[in-house]
């Protein structure tokens, strides 16, 4: 919603006083909050601020009353009374909204404007509506205390129910409203430093000390995890050697060595570890302490869940078994992995394959950047511009359009028009017996008076008896009012009386022998379909060059254009027909250095 920067922003203003407090209020009733909590989440000294999204979309959005002006609340949709919390509410109250969580490799997909995907949730819960609104965190288990989950990173309306996300299920989970360093986050002072992840299971399994203060306790049968039954320390153990077999399998170059321990466990085991761990090791069943290690779930097969509980000592069995060879650096005093097997070794050519953990994650990103992909070009095609050529009654045609049942004030189409006068025509037996092509107006004073032009004062009337059905055609126009309408993706943005000319494109000499390209004539379309600054800018960074824009010499009052310094006529054509979808027909390319074109 905010991956591009917005297309018209007020001035914000202090909300008033009784303002704020409904505001505090609707608050308080929408997220169920003690009034304490309103007064920190609706400060006082709150501003108000209008604006609309690249898309045209109208929307409210509410400052905090520092210098920083965080955006703390916005709300999408002309006279729209939803409140959704922006990042920076959401990381002074996390659990203000439920969560979806989702690996670190799709972070920078749903940061670039993507929405979250189905195959990219690692966890849920199960009881979240369709339309509700969430938050959606990062989930990591590569830290020393486990499963660990980030503040809130985006917060977006969910897809579909949540029982229906579910392994092997496609589509879409979440659409993604207000994400982690998009454009309505610029607003805001975006601090550098993230609050500090928090531990997993401390959200899960709450003390009783802290869901007294308020925290909504998340019941343990509603947290929807993709998971297996749990395994047994030793089965941790022979899952990670089995990881290690993989990563071996692919051909380990010897040029990667030497790596320290730590570094060849991120890079060639956990990235290794089975996605679908139950179909390479069943778990085991009613063993003492399967209950500590939790479920069988891949990113929880680690070092500290298996037997050996440190790094050090698996590596060293792993030493022990042929695979690998290690020593330990005299001055850091830190093991170093210095050589591996290769696939020819008798265990990794026994060997059995499988899913890997880093390769679906990779696969969801992949997913999430086609996607994303696909989502820009049905918006570049939402976005294509409809430009309808229309006529209106005046003048000679009122009383001819009346007579054939319309109205003055109707907008017509030519097409439309073509048909009314061909059914008159039809209807009143105008079409010359001898010659089809021919329509004999002076049997019809309504339409004669229509399609020819009165003559000036003291020039007797030339007398016509028969015109072409296009010359019909053609005076029929010429007496009308010209209007025309532009549309950007079945949205009227202009709807105008005159004639629309194109966008003008002029290539020319400016200072002795510099070449540079203006464009002209775009403000006839709209703002919602070419806007100036905006334009400069991505032709500024589309060219490589300067650009500038100023009012435009010799044109109407307050129309501008836009130099871009250089030749670049075919460049701004596609810029105009490709990125903001003005069809071709509507820009028109002038060369005075190489001619007309």
């Amino acid at each position: 919603m905010f991956k591009k920067p917005l297309h018209t922003l007020k001035t914000s203003a202090p909300l008033r006083s009784s303002d704020r407090r409904k505001l505090k209020q609707r608050v308080i009733d929408a997220f169920t909050l003690d009034p304490e909590l309103g007064d920190a989440l609706v400060p006082e000294g709150i501003l108000t601020i209008k604006f609309n999204t690249h898309l045209d979309e109208p929307g409210v959005a509410y400052l905090s009353p520092e210098a920083s002006a965080d955006p703390l609340w916005f709300s999408l949709g002309k006279g729209s009374e939803e409140l959704i919390p922006s990042v920076y509410t959401l990381w002074k109250r996390p659990d203000l909204l439920p969560f979806l969580s989702t690996p670190p490799a799709v972070i920078p997909i749903l940061v670039g404007g993507a929405d979250l995907m189905i195959p990219g949730v690692v966890h849920h819960p199960s009881d979240l509506k369709e339309g509700q609104l969430v938050a959606v965190c990062q989930y990591t288990h590569r830290s020393k205390n486990g499963a660990t989950l980030s503040v809130p990173l985006a917060v977006g309306r969910m897809a579909v129910a949540g029982d229906r996300i579910q392994d092997g299920e496609k589509g879409k989970a979440v659409f993604v409203l207000h994400v982690w360093k998009d454009f309505l986050w610029d607003m805001g002072g975006k601090p550098q430093d993230m609050p500090e992840q928090r531990p997993l299971a401390a959200l899960v399994d709450q003390p009783e000390s802290e869901a007294a203060e308020g925290d909504e306790e998340i019941p343990v049968d509603k947290l929807t995890i993709t998971a297996q039954p749990a395994y047994t320390p030793a089965e941790i153990s022979t899952l990670l050697q089995a990881s290690l077999l993989q990563a071996l399998s692919t051909k380990i170059p010897a040029s990667a060595f030497p790596l320290s321990a730590s570094v060849f466990y991120e890079t060639y085991i956990l990235l290794f570890r089975p996605a679908f761990p139950h179909s390479v090791l069943p778990p085991g069943a009613g063993t003492e302490n399967s209950s500590d290690i939790g479920p069988g779930n891949p990113q929880n097969i680690t070092i500290k869940s298996s037997a050996h509980k440190s790094l050090t000592a698996f590596l060293k069995a792993m030493d022990k078994a042929g695979l690998l060879t290690s020593k330990t650096a005299p001055k850091q005093n830190e093991l170093l992995v210095t050589a591996v097997v290769d696939e020819r070794h008798p265990s990794v050519a026994a060997h059995r394959g499988f899913v890997t953990l880093g390769e679906v994650e990779a696969r969801a990103a992949k997913k999430a950047v086609n996607e994303e992909k696909k989502r820009e070009k049905e918006e570049e095609g939402g976005r294509r511009v409809e430009v309808r050529e229309l006529c209106k009654a005046s003048g000679r045609t009122i009383g001819w359009v009346e007579g054939v049942g319309g109205s003055p004030k109707t907008l017509y189409e030519p097409t439309e028009l073509r048909t009314l006068l061909n059914a008159y025509i039809t209807d009143k037996g105008l079409v010359n017996p001898r010659e089809q092509a021919y329509v004999n107006v002076g049997l019809d004073p309504l339409l004669l008076g229509a399609v020819v032009t009165p003559p000036k004062k003291g020039v007797p009337q030339k007398e016509v008896e028969f015109m072409k059905r296009d010359e019909v055609m053609k005076g029929l126009l010429d007496g009308m009012q010209a209007w025309y309408e532009v549309r950007v993706g079945g949205r009227e943005v202009v709807l105008k009386k005159g004639a629309l000319k194109p966008i003008r494109v002029e290539v020319k000499m400016r200072q002795g022998r510099k070449a540079c390209t203006l464009v002209s004539g775009f403000e006839a379309f709209g703002e919602g379909v070419v806007d100036a600054e905006e334009m400069s800018e991505e032709l500024r960074k589309i060219c490589a060059g300067a650009t500038s824009v100023s009012p435009r010499v010799g044109g109407p009052t307050g129309t501008v254009e836009v130099l871009v310094q250089g030749k670049q006529a075919k460049v701004v054509v596609d810029y105009l027909t490709e990125k903001r979808g003005v069809p071709k027909k509507w820009v028109e390319v002038v060369d005075l250095v190489g001619g007309k074109k």
